[in-house]
Order: structure tokens, then C-alpha cells, then sequence
């Protein structure tokens, strides 16, 4: 099975993180792969009842570099805030609401450095969110409905469709349709992170390989290649690349 490892790495194309005493160390050494099965992960609470957490990977305390899958119980808010390194998020199940509107299973949110606003949840909701990974200057809000976008197959991807959801030359997030028993091959040169959203995949490294269902989180490190197999119902993906370049450059030093 794929390692899970816990040194200390941290992005200089990222948002500087404050001086908060760095403590806490989950899947923190980017130069290597990693595989959580995030459903079998136990529910961490949050320091506002109703909102727990599942870490996948961070770098920090209450206040960190975090990679989680997060869950709102009914009528559950966090207070207002400010994202002082910005927040990404798809919605996965239920609906996140903040002031901003309602956002249903299948939206995919980027609050940039900077941003404010107060998140909770009537019905109930979990979310995919990863915070302090924006470029400190980046100022772009996205809200989209993914289940509303047109799916594009590429030509030279047969059983693939793409779901294009944000590009700044940088780093590309998209939504990936894998039609059962495809086979995929992506050069992660500058790394790879995916989340299975529903369905499954074998993932193959070297003469190892890993079964991923709903919630299995991958992040693959520079210079790797992606090779994996859609399951007999096929996999929908949620897919980053070109940005763990900078994280994998810069040594985090208490």
C-alpha cells in the first residue's frame, strides 16, 4: 500500500502562514505519495459544536495549512471570518449556505486571500475543503454549480469527460467523468491530488497498487505519473495538478 508519512513541508508560492506555534503534522512531506481512505476515518470536532473534521493532510493547529473533509450538523454555523490564505471547497453531500447564497451537492467554491464570510448549514452538509493553498495574490471568487456544466471529452482521452473548473496557468482543478474499466494515465510532473467523489479506481505505482472508493483522497508528488483503472460502475474525480511545485520547495522550520 501507498505510504502515509508526516514531515514537515510547506509551499513558498503560498499565503506565509502566521507564527502559530506548529504543532500538529498529518501527510506533511509533499515528496511522497499518499493514499487516506477518508471513510473510515474517525470524526475530529471542531471548536464549533456540529462541525467535525476528517484531516487528510495539514500543517498546523486550529489555524493550519489543512487538506479535510468536513461535516455540518443541521443548524450547525461557524462564526464570521476571513480567509487569510484562502479557502477551496466542493460541496459533497446536502447544502452549504453562507451569505453569499446556497450551495447544493456538486458546487465547487473558491474564497480567495482575503474573503470573509459566516458558513453553516440548515440541512446539513460535508464538504472537500483545503485552506492557506492560494497564491497570497490571488483575488478570484468562483462559484459554480458543477451538476450545471457541460461535460467535454477530450480526443485524446477516450472514456473521459472533463468538467474545466478553474485554471490560472498555475495549477487546473476539474471534475473527471471515468467511464467503467477505462484506463488513465496522467504525467503528474508537478503533482497530483484527487478525490473520488463517487464511484471507484484501482491506482497503480510500480508493483503496488490501491483500491479507491467514495472519499479516498490520492496526492501524488513531483515528477509521477497517474496510472489507475475505472471500477466496473466507473469514478467521478475531483482532480488538481500543477500545484505542488511550490510546496514541495520550501521547508517548513518551527
Amino acid at each position: 500500500k501507498l505510504p502515509w508519512v508526516q514531515n514537515v513541508a510547506l509551499g513558498a508560492g503560498f499565503a506565509p502562514l502566521p507564527n502559530w506555534g506548529i504543532s500538529m503534522k498529518i501527510n506533511a512531506d509533499f515528496d511522497q505519495p499518499v493514499v487516506v481512505h477518508s471513510a473510515g476515518l474517525d470524526w475530529v470536532p471542531s471548536p464549533m459544536p456540529g462541525v467535525e473534521r476528517r484531516m487528510l493532510d495539514r500543517i498546523g493547529e486550529e489555524k493550519a495549512r489543512a487538506t479535510s473533509i468536513v461535516r455540518y450538523a443541521p443548524d450547525s454555523q461557524f462564526s464570521a471570518h476571513v480567509h487569510g490564505g484562502g479557502e477551496e471547497f466542493l460541496v459533497l453531500e446536502g447544502v452549504f449556505q453562507d451569505e453569499h447564497g446556497d450551495f447544493p451537492a456538486g458546487s465547487y467554491i473558491r474564497n480567495p486571500p482575503t474573503s470573509k464570510h459566516t458558513p453553516g448549514s440548515a440541512p446539513g452538509c460535508i464538504i472537500f475543503v483545503k485552506l492557506w493553498q492560494f497564491d497570497p495574490d490571488d483575488r478570484t471568487h468562483i462559484r459554480v454549480n458543477t451538476n450545471r456544466l457541460q461535460a467535454i471529452a477530450p480526443a485524446d482521452r477516450p472514456g473521459v469527460k472533463v468538467k474545466p473548473l478553474f485554471d490560472d496557468g498555475h495549477e487546473q482543478v476539474q471534475l473527471e467523468l471515468w467511464e467503467p474499466n477505462t484506463v488513465i494515465e496522467i504525467d503528474a510532473a508537478e503533482g497530483l491530488e484527487l478525490l473520488v467523489v463517487s464511484g471507484a479506481a484501482v491506482v497503480h505505482q510500480g508493483d503496488r497498487e490501491e483500491t479507491l472508493q467514495q472519499y479516498s483522497w490520492l496526492r501524488l508528488p513531483l515528477g509521477s505519473k497517474l496510472r489507475a483503472m475505472a471500477g466496473a460502475e466507473g469514478c467521478k474525480v475531483w482532480l488538481k495538478t500543477g500545484h505542488l511545485a511550490a510546496a514541495a520547495s520550501f521547508e517548513w522550520s518551527e
